[in-house]
């Protein structure tokens, strides 16, 4: 017997490192290092983690999985910034049945996803489980932020202003709903391609936003929607009234939540509904921090949503 033969090519091994090492010069050795960058007096890390879930399938339905990398990224990311953190490394861990193109490209775009981000991929793991059925992924992002900047909503109060981002589709929740929809051919993939759209990053805008406004709080919004993920900004004794008439909801939203007889109260608490990323600000400073959201190289689109009242 051998290694290979009972399921694992330790050649192949070796020769997927070393395109690794042109794809991300850092990667090598036993671990992966970063030199804490200079000029905080009190740098604070703010680590996270996170996985892409069942959009996988979407891949494998797609045949195409050069972009669930960046949706990696994005979730883990998207996250830490949420503390107003700089994004500095991330690192991956890919489950596979066996080392083939589609990892290649799997690690590809999440080297796409952390040049997007402004951070590097510094390590990672690989691990070939024979019996595996299909792929699995999960990622780990470290930002770093002076302690006295750390955004943590404890400034944020009543008549504070909610600004919603544009999300780019589903990111990268709901999936386990839209995988039963397509079983059973409520939806189908050839019809919804977007469905495979990558997660946004808002690393870099949110660092430039931090520059130029008084940001009071942030939220991420990911599984449960906006019901869920913006009180997660909110200090005790505050709530939000958020308007869901305020923006444009994507027409895909629309074409699930008709396709699978689903109700409002259940379509906001599994999807983002077309609001990515939120931001709290002082009222007199929501103008110039849309115009700013639109003007920049990323050109998003943003709505006020919501106000913060007391509970």
């Amino acid at each position: 017997m051998d290694y290979k033969t009972s399921g694992v090519d330790i050649i192949k091994g070796r020769s997927f490192v070393e395109y690794l090492k042109v794809l991300a010069p850092k990667i090598g050795g036993f671990s992966g290092m970063m030199e804490v960058p200079s000029g905080y007096e009190k740098p604070v890390l703010i680590s996270g983690a996170d996985g892409v879930g069942t959009k996988m399938n979407i891949c494998r339905i797609a045949r195409d999985y050069s972009t669930i990398g960046q949706d990696l990224v994005a979730m883990c990311v998207n996250d830490v910034i949420c503390s107003g953190a700089k994004p500095l490394y991330f690192l991956d861990y890919i489950s596979t049945k066996s080392l083939d193109a589609n990892v290649s490209d799997i690690v590809y775009g999440i080297n796409v996803g952390c040049t997007m981000a402004g951070m590097e991929l510094i390590g990672g793991e690989t691990a070939e489980h024979y019996r595996a059925n299909d792929y699995d992924l999960a990622g780990f992002c470290t930002g770093i932020v002076e302690k006295n900047d750390i955004v943590n909503g404890s400034n944020i109060r009543a008549g504070d202003v909610v600004i919603g981002i544009e999300s780019s589709g589903l990111h990268s929740n709901g999936y386990t709903l839209i995988n039963d929809m397509l079983w059973r051919n409520y939806i189908y993939y050839k019809e919804m391609p977007e469905l495979l759209r990558p997660t946004t990053i808002y690393a870099r805008l949110i660092q430039y936003l931090l520059d130029e406004i008084p940001i009071l709080g942030m939220a991420h919004i990911t599984g449960g929607g906006l019901p869920e993920n913006l009180p997660r900004c909110l200090p005790m004794g505050l709530t939000v009234d958020v308007d869901y008439g305020s923006w444009d909801v994507p027409e895909m939203f629309e074409t699930i939540q008709l396709a699978g007889n689903i109700s409002d109260s259940e379509m906001r608490n599994v999807f983002n509904m077309g609001i990515g990323f939120c931001l709290v600000v002082p009222k007199e400073v929501v103008e110039h921090t849309q115009t700013l959201i639109s003007d920049t190289p990323f050109g998003m689109r943003s709505w006020v949503i919501g106000n913060v009242r007391e509970q």
